[in-house]
């Protein structure tokens, strides 16, 4: 059983998420908190296995809780956000730097064409956090950071200055975990990298404003045939495919989605291999699902350098592990180690060191 406390000030939404998560057989609402104060106070004498809270609450909101929380009872905590807020949409990402683990976009009532969707999507988190080791991303502790010291692959050293793109695929605790990568890249690598996350509607362009405050880069939502440059970043936008063509330009699709997800990860991986070969890298972070993981074996059969996120520091360890699983990465790696990486493939010269 997963014990879970509900935490809203309005009693319609927090009645509609107990509702949700315990049509679950598997969830248990152990807890139903009005605000931040509330949940801190029940955390000193129980401990759930997941907090579900709102952003915007009297008396401490969800972000100050959430700091609150993981100073004294560290523990996995979803943000309910509501999309078509723009103060709530930037709020949920200092949410995730005050050690949220994810958030959800707010369900609505039950007549909503939407609530069906966001209902599983609710319930699927919640399980796939409780199933999860508990990593809290961004802590930047020495003890978290792995050397990268063993010997390179022949091909490791062939690609060394000849790469032309980086692709990275991310899910749930994507956010978090590619502020720490971005954070910690020289902002000068000479290549482009496109990155598709799997986010609710309405909030990439929030993402992107939020990593241009807070790392070196400048970030982009892709626009429709646009040239990619070194040393930029550019996100999938919301509902559309994106892709790379042999003229390194964006191309956004509108076709069915994949693995249920459009944009998805699978796209853009088989469009770098069919467009890029062996002259890009590949990179599956953590999140629910297989997404990418099929393409991302079809990147490194075509002599590509391909990367999945090892699971020690994955907030949820599902689409780097199936890519572990069928043979698709050349290297797991530490989120930690895989800027220095980066930064030694797109070398024009040298040695590049990895680890296995």
């Amino acid at each position: 059983m997963i014990n879970v406390i509900v935490v809203d000030d309005s009693p319609v939404v927090q009645e509609l998420l107990v509702h949700i998560l315990q049509r679950d057989p598997n969830i248990c609402v152990i807890g139903k908190l009005n605000n931040g104060r509330e949940a801190v106070e029940f955390l000193r004498c129980k401990k759930p296995d997941i907090v579900v809270m709102d952003i915007q609450m009297p008396e401490m909101d969800g972000i100050e809780a959430t700091r609150t929380i993981m100073k004294t009872n560290p523990l996995p905590v979803i943000m309910v956000s509501a999309f078509w807020n723009p103060k709530e949409k930037e709020k949920t990402f200092v949410a995730l730097d005050a050690g949220a683990m994810a958030f959800i976009e707010k369900p609505g009532s039950i007549e909503d064409h939407n609530h069906e969707h966001a209902s599983r999507h609710l319930i699927n988190m919640v399980k796939s956090l409780s199933n999860s080791e508990f990593v809290r991303p961004g802590t930047d502790n020495a003890s978290q950071k792995k050397s990268v010291k063993n010997e390179a692959t022949e091909n490791d050293i062939e690609c060394a200055g000849k790469i032309k793109l980086v692709a990275i695929g991310a899910s749930t605790g994507g956010p978090q975990t590619i502020q720490i990568l971005l954070k910690n890249l020289d902002k000068e690598i000479p290549v482009p990298v496109l990155i598709v996350q799997h986010i609710s509607p309405g909030f990439i362009n929030g993402m992107a404003e939020w990593l241009m405050k807070t790392t070196p880069f400048k970030i982009h939502v892709a626009i429709n045939d646009e040239a990619v440059l070194p040393g930029h970043v550019y996100f999938a936008p919301d509902g559309y495919h994106m892709g790379v063509n042999d003229k390194l330009k964006i191309f956004l699709g509108h076709s069915m989605p994949e693995n249920g997800l459009r944009p998805s990860v699978s796209f853009l991986f088989r469009s770098v291999t069919e467009n890029v070969g062996d002259r890009a890298v590949g990179i599956l972070l953590t999140g629910m699902g297989q997404d990418g993981a099929q393409e991302l074996k079809l990147m490194k059969e075509r002599g590509a350098i391909t990367i999945a996120q090892d699971k020690s520091t994955s907030i949820i360890y599902g689409m780097p592990a199936e890519a572990k699983r069928i043979g698709a990465a050349t290297h797991i790696l530490s989120i930690y180690d895989i800027p220095a990486v980066l930064e030694k493939l797109t070398l024009k010269t040298g040695a590049v060191e990895l680890t296995g």
